[in-house]
């Protein structure tokens, strides 16, 4: 065993089960151990992994800049003294820097020392700084190999010239450099190899470049050192990754800067059109020289502005709006569930009837969709097909579409306050991984309801809500928004988004954000912070379970309590709902605030909502008055009803009990007797003037009697023309009872697994980190 493998198995013994336990998450296990099961199996194996490239690249892949740079410098350093890294088993602990001379190089004054210390501890918490840490700094192999890339260098002369050229080229370059006649390729190359690597002499060679050389050699030197031409082709018309040769293009390139440099050797090609600086030129012609950069604090994001007096308010009522639409929305699915196309997803005509219902654009109304079907609140159901009819040659029985149903968790949520019904979406937001409302034209015409499938999108959520976290007390972004955060972002995750930013994801992820009363006016709120919080304890490691959306993890202290501090924030943020409401002479009900899930159900049975905001507006009228008979209510009780969620125990306008007694006395006037679809009354000139409708002539109504009419639609669509005709008739049974027509309680099961059986199964082997850390120290 490596003394590196040797030493952090040691390491790893003394760890305390909770040390162990966030080491072991921090560094995706158990689940990124499964193609390396052994890893879960003991100190030695766990060692074994957490020095392999494999861990190491998705460690190095989580870190800051300051973080990385202090891994890159120490590497440097190692190079400097030890010479380049050989690939043939060396090990790490033999590359060790001193760890005084790894500070001076990084450190300017006593608070970029003191930063860069606290950076070497955090890296050794996650053994990317390997034991024993004392005065000396020993790093992963890896990091080794990877250190001049990531200082923005290409790979040695020696090595470039050797894979792309024949004698004959390192003869040519040879001669453009001026050096003597050579014995052999070897020496040629060396001679080669050594006037590049003389800082002097390549400062005196680019002294005399032409400036189309130096504009390509201001653009590469600082990196990434590759370089698009057609300097070169390969020597026998192909190209095969690390067998080629490649020859001068004849004529060359048509570029005078790229030959030039080409010419000398300071670019080398390494693919198909495809050229490296290489490591010497840029490192002689760097200005800092031998320094090394350590960015201690993230960028100020630029174009700050004062954040307005009232931006408090207008976050509170940016959440109390999202809970009142996604509850809008989810009743009109409960009330008539929509279809799902074959090819995935809700038809767009089913869309634009949710929005309008719920009063939101599209784009919003796709992402309630989504974020209620991750949250486990809306599931899609198949149909149970129709049963085959008898006979050989019947065809089959078409195949009935899948349903947008709510699930058995739809009921409860409905009956919470607005905080508790935005709770699971937020929470869902947080985790899930795709940013629902960032549709790229190439995928077509957006639809909702699809998987997600954005892993990078919850590191984009996290990374943007950390930026914000960072700006001063009483600033927010200004108009450029995330624009100006992409140097704050690359701070963050400089090996994914540096040089890469997602412009368009990140836009949605903050209008999202805004959306949700997460933001507001580019600055985090309360409830934000809560949301951020939720990240760091690690909840997204769970979805498709969503803590905070489901069940309680007692296991996962540090997740329970994230969801409690984002129940508490949203519980502060939005006041508590309205049992009671203004019964004013106009017909309108008006309540001060979100209305209690109670309150909205009596309301919504007798009235239609109007408007949103501070204020609930809802309008009664006769319609919808007759709504409410035919659910059941008679006029006596909807009265009693409606004066008991009166506000301060006020009367009810006169207007408001002479329109609701008007409705019931009209109200069964006629009745559909379910058998043969009969309509009758005992108002005879009623019943002339059904038999005589046009509007009702598709109903086939015959007049069999004075006060009874026949038809031979079906009852259900009897009772629609009438009612859209205008008028008020009721379902009576066989027996001569009135029927209550209610709508069926349809639900899907619900489909959000148990958080104790959330964890991806990474292997064999315990399947959490508590459990595994537990085992492997025996205790």
């Amino acid at each position: 065993m490596h003394r590196s493998a040797a030493a952090l198995t040691s390491w790893l013994a003394d760890r305390t089960p909770d040390q162990l336990t966030v080491l072991l998450r921090e560094r995706g296990l158990p689940a990124a151990a499964a193609y390396e099961p052994q890893a879960l199996g003991s100190l030695r194996g766990l060692a074994a992994h957490l020095l392999g490239d494999h861990s190491t690249a998705a460690a190095l892949g989580l870190l800051t800049l300051p973080e990385l740079q202090v891994l890159t410098a120490a590497a440097g350093l190692a190079d400097r003294r030890y010479g380049p890294w050989d690939a043939s088993g060396t090990d790490p602990a033999e590359r060790a820097v001193p760890r005084a001379a790894l500070l001076d190089a990084l450190a300017r004054d006593r608070p970029s020392r003191q930063a860069a210390e606290e950076c070497l501890d955090r890296l050794a918490a996650r053994a990317l700084v390997l034991p024993p840490h004392g005065a000396d700094v020993a790093v992963p192999a890896l990091v080794h190999r990877r250190s001049a890339r990531l200082r923005g260098l290409g790979r040695p002369a020696a090595a470039l010239l050797g894979d792309a050229f024949n004698a004959g080229e390192i003869h040519a370059i040879a001669a453009e450099l001026g050096l003597p006649k050579a014995r052999n390729r070897d020496e040629a190359q060396r001679a080669v190899a050594a006037v590049l690597g003389d800082r002097t002499a390549v400062r005196a060679l680019v002294s005399e470049a032409p400036q189309e050389a130096l504009d390509l050699l201001e653009r590469l030197v600082p990196g990434p050192p590759a370089l698009l031409t057609r300097c070169f082709t390969a020597q026998y018309g192909y190209y095969v990754a690390g067998r080629t040769k490649f020859a001068f293009r004849p004529g060359g390139s048509g570029d005078p800067g790229t030959d030039w440099l080409a010419a000398r050797g300071m670019v080398v090609p390494v693919g198909t059109d495809l050229v490296e600086l290489v490591r010497e030129v840029a490192e002689a012609l760097r200005e800092d020289g031998d320094a090394w950069t350590f960015d201690a604090l993230p960028p100020r994001a630029a174009g700050l502005v004062p954040l307005p007096a009232r931006a408090a308010d207008e976050a509170q009522a940016a959440a109390a709006a999202a809970a009142a639409r996604a509850e809008l929305l989810l009743r009109a699915v409960a009330e008539q569930p929509p279809s799902l196309r074959k090819a995935g997803g809700i038809a767009v005509r089913d869309t634009r009837r949710l929005a309008k219902a719920a009063g939101v654009p599209e784009e919003q109304a796709r992402l309630w969709l989504d974020l209620a079907a991750n949250a486990d609140l809306l599931a899609p159901v198949e149909e149970e097909p129709p049963p085959r009819t008898r006979g050989r040659r019947s065809a089959p029985p078409p195949q009935p579409a899948a349903r947008l149903l709510p699930t058995a968790r739809y009921d409860a949520w409905l009956a919470e306050p607005p905080a508790g019904r935005l709770l699971p979406l937020l929470a869902t937001w947080a985790v899930v991984p795709e940013v629902f409302t960032h549709w790229p034209e190439e995928d077509g015409t957006p639809v909702a309801l699809f998987g997600p499938q954005d892993p990078g999108a919850v590191t984009v959520r996290r990374v943007l809500l950390d930026a914000l976290a960072d700006l001063p007390g009483g600033r927010g972004l200004g108009p450029a928004g995330a624009d100006s955060l992409r140097d704050a972002v690359a701070w963050r995750r400089p090996l994914e988004f540096a040089g890469a930013f997602p412009e368009e994801r990140a836009r949605a992820t903050l209008a999202e954000a805004e959306l949700l009363g997460v933001v507001a006016h580019g600055a985090l709120t309360p409830v934000g912070h809560a949301v951020r919080g939720l990240l760091d304890s690690g909840a997204d490691r769970w979805f498709p379970a969503v803590p905070g959306a489901g069940p309680r993890l007692d296991s996962e202290p540090a997740v329970d309590a994230a969801v409690r501090r984002l129940s508490g924030a949203l519980a502060e943020l939005l006041p508590t709902p309205q049992t009671t409401a203004r019964f004013q002479a106009d017909l309108t009900a008006v309540v001060a605030g979100a209305a209690s899930p109670e309150l909205t159900d009596l309301l919504s049975s007798c009235a239609v909502r109007e408007s949103e905001g501070h204020a609930m507006v809802w309008r009664i009228s006769a319609a919808s008055v007759r709504r409410a008979l035919d659910g059941g209510l008679d006029a006596a009780d909807l009265l009693e009803r409606l004066a008991a969620a009166s506000a301060d125990g006020r009367a009810l306008p006169q207007p408001l009990e002479y329109l609701v007694k008007d409705a019931a006395r009209t109200h069964g006037r006629m009745r559909v007797v379910r058998s043969a679809c009969c309509v009758r009354s005992d108002d005879e000139a009623l019943v002339l003037e059904l038999s005589r409708s046009r509007v009702l002539a598709r109903l086939g109504l015959r007049r069999i009697a004075p006060t009874v009419l026949v038809s031979a639609a079906e009852p259900d669509a009897a009772l629609a023309a009438l009612r859209a005709a205008g008028y008020a008739p009721v379902l009576e049974a066989a027996s001569g009872t009135t029927v209550v027509e209610r709508v069926p309680g349809q639900r899907a099961p619900s489909t959000m697994p148990p958080l104790s059986r959330a964890v991806r199964r990474g292997g064999p082997g315990p399947h959490s980190a508590e459990a595994l850390a537990a085992k492997l120290l025996g205790r």
